[in-house]
């Protein structure tokens, strides 16, 4: 058997928080695949999770939590061996930080950390429509390694509830992350 996966996961402020909650369910259903998962969100992303969840409950996963300053988090180092980064919403000041080298916290370091030892970086943008700003920075990060997956769900599934519809989207990012999931394949 492979080596279990160490994944951070950032959670940025943009809306879309259920991308968030879904990705941390999916990750449940693969927790025989990784060894740890250390998650990072920042203030906005907390307020949005609140606001459009009406809870409070991302902590209350069995995952690692840092706080957006604690640079002596495990993943604000290489030499931690974190293999994979999801960054799930994506806001797009994060990703123009991220695609600028700006390392000013510690979703931003551990991006840095993650390109710098060219490890896997996926980045699920929610906003639209893009300017061509963004557009250059997504440019920027898929030149330096990293996956741009936007928040952008499929309907052949017939998904009938919002957690199916973002399912589809966050399905497609355990699959880019390595992970085995049993999830609606094209054609079977």
């Amino acid at each position: 058997m492979s080596k279990k996966k160490k994944i951070v996961v950032g959670v940025a402020g943009s809306s879309g928080s259920i991308y968030a909650k879904v990705l941390f369910d999916r990750l449940l259903l693969v927790k025989d695949q990784w060894e740890k998962v250390g998650v990072v969100m920042s203030n906005n992303a907390k307020f949005n999770w609140k606001l459009e969840l009406e809870n409070e409950d991302y902590d209350k996963y069995p995952f690692d939590f840092y706080e957006k300053n604690d640079f002596m988090a495990p993943f604000a180092s290489g030499s931690a061996q974190y293999d994979t980064m999801i960054v799930s919403p994506c806001s797009m000041g994060m990703m123009a930080r991220i695609a600028t080298g700006v390392s000013d916290d510690l979703m931003t370091r551990a991006a840095d950390v993650i390109f710098k030892e060219r490890r896997r970086l996926i980045l699920v943008p929610r906003d639209t429509p893009y300017s061509l700003i963004h557009i250059n920075n997504m440019k920027t990060i898929t030149e330096a390694g990293g996956i741009i997956c936007p928040a952008s769900p499929s309907f052949y599934s017939n998904p009938t509830t919002f957690e199916e519809l973002v399912a589809t989207v966050i399905d497609r990012v355990i699959d880019l992350a390595g992970f085995d999931i049993n999830s609606y394949r094209w054609g079977e």
